[in-house]
């Protein structure tokens, strides 16, 4: 993420957040991961689909191939060989090929896995440790390709889940079609005219509680 965004963007990005808590008490926080978790049972899991593969290509083979090329495959020593070589390249194929990944872990476990990274990055950055309760945490996690906003009490009272859908949007498509930062920077102006519209207000005495730069994991 880091050789992905410059100093300008990083600086964007934190006058973007500036500029969106002039107008609302709220205290935007975003987040970026590369992940969100492991997934080191998802290798496993590719790596037994492969051996299973193997050994069904070999049952096949025994059932229909009469030649004598292959006749080392007939050894115990061979079929675990072949079972062992297809799990290994099973896993590696697993471990960095993001889309197979995904397929494999499935959306239960990425949604389950970036809620939990992202509770534990509002705990961290002590988002909920604002005075009016007001702290937002727009939350990415680019393995996943999920994004998940978390408001503080003082934001839930008055904004609702589905008025974040255009904003998650807004950074997706930044990131599908390779300007992160942009996309970020405009949901950051997105998530601040949102507050702004919800009577999240700007107290007379509202100082900057929280940092304005991007946290990076």
């Amino acid at each position: 993420m880091k050789e992905r965004l410059s100093k300008e963007d990083l600086e964007r990005i934190r006058q973007a957040v500036a500029e969106a808590e002039r107008r609302t008490s709220g205290e935007i926080v975003p987040y970026v991961v590369p992940r969100s978790d492991t997934y080191e049972g998802v290798v496993w899991k590719g790596a037994g689909i492969a051996a299973a593969l193997a050994l069904a290509c070999t049952a096949a083979i025994f059932q229909f191939y009469e030649g004598w090329g292959l006749a080392w495959l007939h050894t115990g020593w061979g079929t675990a060989s072949l079972a062992l070589a297809a799990g290994m390249a099973g896993a590696a194929l697993t471990a960095f090929a993001p889309p197979l990944g995904r397929m494999l872990a499935g959306p239960a476990w990425l949604t389950r896995s970036v809620h939990r990274r992202a509770m534990k990055a509002f705990v961290e950055e002590e988002v909920f440790a604002t005075r009016e309760r007001t702290g937002v945490l727009i939350f990415v996690s680019l393995w996943e390709h999920r994004i998940e906003v978390l408001g503080d009490a003082g934001i839930n009272a008055q904004v609702s889940a589905d008025d974040w859908t255009d904003i998650v949007a807004r950074i997706r498509d930044g990131v599908r079609g390779g300007r992160f930062a942009d996309g970020l920077v405009e949901a950051i102006r997105m998530c601040g005219d949102l507050l702004e519209s919800s009577q999240v207000e700007r107290r007379d005495d509202d100082a900057n509680e929280l940092s304005d730069a991007l946290r990076m994991g």
